[in-house]
């Protein structure tokens, strides 16, 4: 399973390595590391999504490289047979961006998850916090990249004429259909071509949870009909929620491996 409930970490909590993966959309003044050194769930490491990109690109966080990435996890003292549970504080379920980097890099995905309904839903429900900010041991981890997982603009347009693969947009209907400026600079307004749209937020309750199967089912087959194939791949603004919907589809197809097009619109929309 993709998710564990705040129940299941409560109980396990010293058993697991804890990640805080909070972002916030450009346009939202909020500083998501401030906030994790204010309050935390205990023992968690935080990760920082622009600082953990590839710093090489214009485009926002995209998938750094595999030494990066191996230093990266290495500072954060988490070895490659650790259960970890990510969890954030975001609008945007910004965990999921974190889980899909760890699949790509080759952690065994039933030793990556998220945590459902982040720490949003665990101060509802009275659970501890804290801001004690405690060292990680330095481990050494290895890195396997499983480059079929992602997906760039020259694989996105070529799939126009091949067709192997399903492309489906995290964004809201406003923005996908060009009725909504971006909150990005120098991106024009609509969508990728052949693609659909499903916002991610269709698929989230209020205290931030994923929905439960059956209603996350039959949003996707809205758009797929009754079948639900493995060849999909998820686009949005910049990677980010196309990973909700990576990992919402992958809690009702057991099968699927989360594939995203990493550069998403903010790559694909571009004024040129």
């Amino acid at each position: 399973m993709s998710i564990v409930s705040t129940k299941w970490l409560d109980k396990n909590l010293n058993n697991v390595k804890v990640i805080d993966a909070s972002w916030h959309m450009p346009n939202i003044n909020r500083d998501p590391l401030k906030e994790y050194q204010e309050q935390h769930i205990k023992n968690a490491i935080f990760f920082d999504i622009e600082k953990n990109s590839n710093p090489n690109t214009d485009l926002p966080h995209m998938l750094t490289d595999k030494k990066s990435w191996e230093k990266i996890v290495s500072s954060m003292g988490i070895s490659n047979n650790d259960t970890v549970v990510i969890y954030d504080n975001s609008d945007v379920i910004s965990s999921c961006r974190c889980w899909y980097n760890f699949i790509y890099f080759g952690h065994q995905k039933n030793l990556v998850h998220v945590l459902d309904g982040g720490i949003k839903k665990w101060k509802f429900e009275n659970r501890p916090i804290t801001n004690n900010l405690e060292k990680n041991e330095i481990s050494s981890y290895k890195a396997y990249e499983k480059k079929e997982l992602v997906k760039n603009k020259i694989q996105i347009k070529e799939n126009l004429k091949k067709k192997e693969f399903i492309l489906i947009d995290a964004r809201s209907k406003s923005r996908f259909e060009g009725k909504e400026p971006e909150p990005r600079k120098g991106l024009k307004s609509g969508s990728i071509p052949e693609s659909y749209c499903l916002p991610f937020k269709e698929l989230i309750n209020e205290d931030n949870s994923f929905k439960n199967k059956k209603k996350i089912s039959l949003k996707f087959k809205e758009i797929l009909g009754s079948e639900l194939p493995n060849n999909l791949v998820f686009s949005c603004g910049s990677g980010i929620t196309a990973s909700v919907l990576s990992l919402a589809y992958s809690l009702i197809n057991d099968k699927y491996l989360p594939t995203i097009y990493d550069g998403s619109w903010a790559e694909y929309g571009r004024f040129k």
